[in-house]
């Protein structure tokens, strides 16, 4: 009995969320065979206890049947989102599992608009989310969470520590909660770097599976503090279809290779107009997006629209996600906030072999 062969009888079992198998998915995390006791380690997405029950059910008798000769199947999962495991992380940020820089390599794309939607998607969905506005210099996180108050200050450990303010399920810390309304930050380089380490190191975060990094555009101090204080799970890239726009995103995206950050994705933000008619015109290009994957062999994890809904949802401080009546564009939102769920699965499941959250059948 073989490696191979166990694994060839898991690229037979769907993951029900990724409706992909094992293996292709990447959520193998280990494989242990003592004598004819085969112990399976595997990661899902999945939370739902009769679903998981119904899995380890169907892949032991799978397994019983294409190898007889094995007497006894563990099934262990990794249920829910998994976490990227790094001490200098864990040390930072000892709560937080993962942690994605939303990011640009130019302004006016909607980066943004893209991180408060995609934050609250992933709290509607049920996962514990934090946002960080790291754009110093223009934060736009309170007004697009319709925010005025300040955060409150708690001592831990004889030090005083921020509490982040809460919205829409997802916890939120901005500059623009500490200064004067129309106020500009007028900092050279190393003031804003200090301000985002205090973000993180002097926040009451708690226990997050995301933690979202709202960035600012380009490539600068503020994406080199980030990726040198704490090991990013990976970047999420934001872009428009138009030559111009991929030109900097690409910029963007080898600057986070060269500090060993993953992206995740691209999301392709203002990709087309749909009439009411369902006609569409695609007033900055088409698949733009698509091509930039294409290139460098990364997952499109949505388009998006140009829409009047987005428009007045970030001017009104209510994001899609959060309507009682989520319009079209905000299931977009909801759709991309899935797809990084399994993304983010699937990278932490090929980095680490020990798993945090057993669940035993």
């Amino acid at each position: 009995m073989t490696e191979e062969k166990i694994k060839e009888v898991l690229s037979g079992i769907m993951e029900p969320v990724s409706n992909s198998d094992f293996v292709s998915a990447g959520l193998i995390r280990n494989i242990s065979l003592n004598g004819k006791k085969l112990i399976l380690e595997l990661a899902t997405p999945e939370t739902d206890s009769n679903v998981l029950v119904t899995l380890g059910v169907n892949i032991k008798n799978t397994f019983k049947e294409k190898i007889p000769e094995i007497s006894e199947v563990a099934v262990n999962f990794t249920a829910g989102v998994t976490e990227h495991i790094n001490s200098k992380k864990s040390s930072v940020l000892p709560g937080v599992k993962n942690t994605i820089a939303i990011a640009s390599g130019k302004g006016g794309v909607g980066k943004s608009t893209v991180a408060v939607n995609l934050a609250v998607a992933l709290a509607k969905m049920g996962y514990r989310v934090g946002l960080i506005d790291a754009d110093i210099y223009g934060p736009s996180i309170p007004l697009m969470f319709g925010i005025k108050d300040k955060p409150g200050v708690t001592q831990i450990d004889g030090k005083n520590k921020l509490v982040p303010l809460e919205k829409y399920g997802v916890k939120i810390m901005s500059i623009g909660f500490l200064m004067e309304e129309n106020t500009a930050v007028v900092w050279r380089g190393p003031m804003a770097s200090s301000a985002l380490k205090q973000f993180m190191g002097d926040v009451v975060w708690g226990d997050l599976d995301f933690l979202l990094f709202d960035m600012p555009p380009g490539t600068g101090d503020i994406q080199l503090t980030l990726s040198q204080t704490i090991p990013l799970t990976g970047a999420v890239i934001v872009t428009t279809p138009q030559e111009i726009s991929l030109a900097d995103a690409r910029k963007g995206y080898i600057m986070f290779e060269k500090v060993s950050v993953p992206t995740i994705g691209i999301v392709e933000n203002m990709s087309y107009y749909e009439d009411q008619g369902g006609k569409r015109e695609y007033i900055f290009g088409k698949g733009g997006g698509m091509k930039m994957c294409n290139e460098f062999g990364i997952e499109l994890l949505g388009e998006v629209p140009v829409n009047s809904d987005i428009r007045k949802s970030g001017d009104e401080g209510i994001p899609l996600p959060a309507e009682k009546t989520t319009p079209e564009a905000g299931k977009i939102f909801e759709e991309i906030a899935g797809k990084l769920a399994k993304a983010v699965t699937k990278f932490n499941a090929s980095r680490v072999t020990e798993p945090d959250t057993v669940i035993e059948f």
